[in-house]
């Protein structure tokens, strides 16, 4: 992995950018769980789990991004 010093500014800024999304996105989803796990109305419950749908699919995005981005961070990394 590339010494984080020697990467541009905005290359850096877009990668931590994308780990603050994950754990926005991951704090979410564990709200959304909770509301699942205790809530006491059925639609609130209904809701959670359609929340819950949604986030995991973002997370998945998020998370090929930041592997994607890992990837161009390794020396020698090819450019698509």
């Amino acid at each position: 992995m590339k010494d984080q010093s020697t990467l541009p500014g905005a290359a850096e800024d877009s990668f931590l950018d994308l780990h603050a999304q994950r754990e926005d996105i991951e704090r979410q989803l564990a709200l959304a769980q909770q509301r699942q796990q205790y809530g006491t109305d059925a639609g609130e419950i209904s809701q959670a789990g359609t929340d819950e749908r949604t986030l995991l699919l973002t997370l998945d995005r998020v998370l090929t991004m930041i592997r994607a981005a890992e990837y161009q961070r390794q020396p020698g990394a090819r450019r698509w």
